[in-house]
């Protein structure tokens, strides 16, 4: 056994500490439930489900885009289009037998969608977490995410506080595919896709390793979970933002100048208990479920070597734009490329191709900021 191995043995929680954990997990959960109702109970519980999974599994949506990139593995891009094939597959009967009751995570396709998509895939492969990804590494103890987390959330309420004059500089309708037609679509386009990855990765892209079966699994039927309790798909940059508004309105900030957050709807969020919005529960259990999942296996330790001032900087820069992009795109990597897509959305498409093509940039970026780190 190596030393590493050794050590991680030694500061693995033990039996007691672990029973007592989830204890203190479903006290939470009951505590939700029976404070704003069951509903949003089992909303943190998929939320600590996503976290659970995305650490347990190692699986995640930035890293795999940036093997294609530089090692043609294809393999985790095809997991991520495996699981989206899954959930169209259930999703698109379920919107189109009720409509009345469940929506999808449609937007429009306009100029700051497509340059924001495109940031958010350069920022992204920065601080190597999308919206997802920065809540998981904050949660289980990567000081990248952790530092990037808040200015993430800062990025995302002034990114909708000026998303109308954004979308005022040009957009199309909403264009959604439905029903039976619309699935097939999503699925050849998904299929396609997939092609296209594996004739450009090296060969035995095809071939997965068994956590990535899990991951497609466990987020597949999450996803589809979420998408019946809370009548929307899963999403993430919402709540971050909703945090700080919060805050702004806690210390006798004024919301009336942003058409976004003066609206109907989202004023009523601000003024509501933050255990009454989808959002932040489902956020809240991805940074509880990585968190839990990191100490159940080792204790919280995710150590990013040594980094210049430089390269802290990067890391809060681009966790505002994160944050900023992400809200005039219309989502992250979840809300608009997994869930966007999952549900038909032909923005999810426009999004993926432009923020694929910013990961591109960013991942060059990298090494010049300083964030390939010095063990």
């Amino acid at each position: 056994m190596s030393q590493a191995a050794s050590a991680a043995m030694s500061s693995s929680p033990g039996a007691l500490s672990r029973l007592l954990a989830l204890a203190a997990v479903a006290a939470v959960v009951l505590a939700v439930a029976l404070f704003a109702g069951p509903r949003y109970g089992l909303l943190l519980l998929i939320g600590l489900g996503f976290g659970l999974a995305l650490e347990g599994f190692r699986f995640g949506f930035t890293g795999p885009w940036r093997r294609m990139i530089l090692e043609r593995d294809a393999s985790g891009l095809l997991a991520q289009l495996i699981c989206i094939a899954l959930v169209a597959s259930v999703a698109f009967p379920l919107l189109a037998a009720n409509g009345a009751e469940l929506k999808g995570a449609h937007a429009p396709i306009g100029v700051a969608m497509i340059g924001g998509a495109f940031v958010f895939g350069a920022a992204m492969q920065i601080v190597l977490g999308c919206g997802s990804g920065t809540l998981v590494n904050a949660g289980s103890g990567n000081a990248i995410g952790a530092v990037a987390l808040p200015f993430f959330a800062i990025g995302s309420f002034a990114g909708a506080y000026h998303l109308t004059w954004w979308t005022n500089l040009g957009s199309l309708p909403v264009v959604a595919l439905s029903g039976g037609q619309g699935l097939a679509i999503t699925l050849v386009g998904l299929g396609a896709v997939a092609a296209l990855a594996l004739m450009v990765g090296k060969p035995g892209s095809y071939r997965l390793p068994a956590r990535y079966w899990g991951a497609i699994l466990a987020l597949a039927g999450l996803a589809i979970l979420h998408l019946v309790v809370a009548g929307q798909p899963w999403g993430v940059v919402y709540g971050l933002g909703l945090w700080v508004a919060k805050v702004v309105v806690a210390v006798g900030g004024d919301l009336s100048g942003s058409a976004f957050w003066s609206a109907p709807g989202n004023q009523g969020q601000v003024a509501a208990s933050v255990l009454t919005d989808v959002t932040s529960l489902t956020d809240f259990g991805l940074i509880g479920g990585a968190a839990l999942m990191a100490w159940w296996r080792a204790g919280l330790a995710s150590p990013v070597g040594v980094l210049p001032a430089r390269a802290w900087a990067a890391v809060i820069i681009a966790g505002l734009v994160l944050g900023y992009s992400s809200r005039l795109a219309f989502g992250c990597n979840i809300g608009a490329f997994f869930s966007g897509i999952g549900t038909g959305s032909a923005h999810g498409w426009v999004w993926f191709i432009a923020a694929f093509a910013g990961s591109w940039v960013g991942v060059r970026l990298r090494p010049s900021l300083g964030l390939e780190a010095r063990k």
